[in-house]
């Protein structure tokens, strides 16, 4: 009787301290705050392998279905050595990993309490090109606009960027999806603010809570308390769950409710009037649909997340990332694994890094998060600080405001341009463009007016590094006609200003 005790309490002690793995079917127990040290950084791999698989399946998808679905019977490419042959040949699509990088450096520089200035200093003077809120954020920063996500200065941002770029935050945080929302509260508002950081919150809290549970709709469900319940980010998220209850076979059904539902753009000028959807809110709706609809099972993940379409690497990307992070590497299947060949330790552009490099720094990073979070680190476990998800403050963009009219312009060169509108805002779209391409990049200044106020002078940069993505914007004025009126400084600079249409705004549809 006394061997009998004596093997009883070993054997708790070997599950407490998880160095026996129990198997856990989606009916168990949804919660376990602990893990050993070996299963923690397998899970770390898991999140960074899977988003880089994710990324690289939907590679020659994105965008190119916008509000359709990708067929059933469209095949997409996957093959032993796919990721390098990627990284090779078109190493610009690993946006989704070297921006989180861009990040991870700064706190494996700084530390885990870097001000916000050392990230979007970081973020702004990097190498790499850049699209949509994070464009935007970057002529905002370097033109010294402390708001730089803000929708009042940044027209797109509801857009998906921090959305894509919020795996770090989430992967550092096990099982803390509350201390992943203040990393994400200091970094998303960089590029993002409403429903664009939500996209980020909700992704880190999804990678968080993926380290204590494998039951995905336990995921899924949790991380959304993160969410003001009042933000439309938050019922986008909860019809997904609502229809996937209704439609538990038919992910095409729940496709189809989201389009109905949700799929018009309001903020990113790109996107209105268009079939093209960068929103945060669809996009993170898409991620969901293959995360329920796939149920664990990784390859029907993939192939859901990729064929709803718009943001179609992103997607599987951050769906990739949050079911590896629940399976851990070790479970993600060999097929998959294998098209990671040779590429684990080749660094990503514009980096120093790589993923066996991401494997090892984020494992760090983990252990000093759950150090600072008062949980406990043994020789061969960790006990995690877990902690039940609360809603982070409401913010919404674009309140008030609804698109009634898309008018061209097509002026080639502007000296004066100048139109009237009714309407509470506009967004007028254009670029700088060089006069003589056989010379060097140049600058191009112009001043807005309205009703013959004068509102600001902006700077257009021909470089695609650095220039400003619409030519200028309101979203404040009083419901009546206006005079919008562009006046342009040449002085003999090889750079012209062009505009192609704009967009009006009223506080009534």
């Amino acid at each position: 009787m006394e061997k009998m005790t004596k093997n009883l309490v070993a054997l708790m002690i070997l599950i407490l301290t998880g160095i026996v793995t129990m198997s856990c079917k989606q009916s168990d127990s949804p919660v376990s705050d602990t893990l050993s040290k070996e299963k923690l950084l397998d899970k770390i791999k898991g999140g960074w392998a899977g988003q880089t698989i994710g990324v690289s399946f939907g590679s020659y998808t994105e965008f190119r279905h916008q509000g359709t679905l990708i067929q059933d019977y469209q095949t997409i490419p996957w093959h032993e050595g796919y990721v390098q042959e990627l990284m090779d040949s078109w190493p610009d699509l690993y946006d989704d990993i070297y921006m989180d990088l861009t990040f991870v450096d700064v706190l494996e520089r700084v530390g885990m309490d870097a001000p916000v200035d050392s990230f979007a200093v970081a973020f702004a003077t990097a190498d790499y090109n850049l699209w949509h809120a994070n464009q935007a954020a970057r002529y905002n920063i370097l033109h010294g606009i402390k708001e730089s996500g803000h929708w009042l200065f940044n027209p797109h941002a509801d857009d998906i960027d921090y959305q894509i770029e919020a795996d770090f935050a989430g992967l550092m945080n096990p099982g803390m999806p509350n201390s992943a929302s203040e990393l994400s509260d200091k970094i998303g508002h960089i590029m993002c603010y409403g429903d664009g950081w939500y996209g980020g919150v909700y992704v880190g809290a999804m990678y968080s809570l993926a380290f204590i549970s494998n039951n995905i709709q336990f995921i899924v469900e949790e991380a959304l308390k993160t969410i003001p319940t009042e933000s439309t980010f938050y019922k986008c998220i909860a019809d997904v769950i609502k229809w996937h209850k209704q439609y538990p076979e038919d992910w095409k059904q729940t496709w189809f409710e989201l389009q109905k539902h949700h799929s018009e753009e309001i903020g990113c000028p790109d996107g209105v009037f268009a079939p093209l959807d960068i929103d945060a809110k669809i996009n993170a709706a898409y991620i969901v649909l293959g995360l329920l609809y796939g149920n664990g099972d990784f390859t029907r993940t993939m192939e859901i997340s990729t064929r709803a379409g718009q943001d179609s690497d992103c997607n599987p990307s951050s769906a990739g990332g949050i079911l590896g992070t629940m399976l851990g590497y070790s479970q993600i299947p060999a097929y998959w694994r294998n098209g990671l060949k040779e590429a684990e330790g080749k660094k990503f552009k514009y980096t120093s890094l790589s993923l066996n490099d991401l494997y090892n720094i984020s494992y760090k990073h983990a252990l000093l998060m759950i150090e600072k979070n008062k949980g406990k680190i043994a020789k061969d476990y960790v006990i995690l600080p877990v902690e039940k998800p609360v809603s982070v403050r409401l913010e919404q963009c674009f309140e008030g405001l609804y698109p009634i009219a898309k008018k061209s312009l097509n002026c080639a060169d502007i000296d004066t341009l100048s139109f009237e509108m009714s309407g509470t805002g506009f967004v007028i779209r254009g670029e700088a463009a060089r006069r003589d391409y056989s010379k060097p990049d140049d600058l191009i200044k112009a001043k807005l007016y309205i009703d013959d106020h004068f509102i600001e002078e902006a700077e257009f940069s021909t470089s695609f590094r650095y220039r400003r993505l619409d030519l200028f914007w309101n979203y404040q004025l009083s419901n009546s006609k206006h005079n919008i009126k562009i006046i342009v400084e040449k002085n003999d600079v090889n750079a012209l200003l062009r505009s192609s249409e704009y967009i009006v705004y009223s506080d009534k549809k």
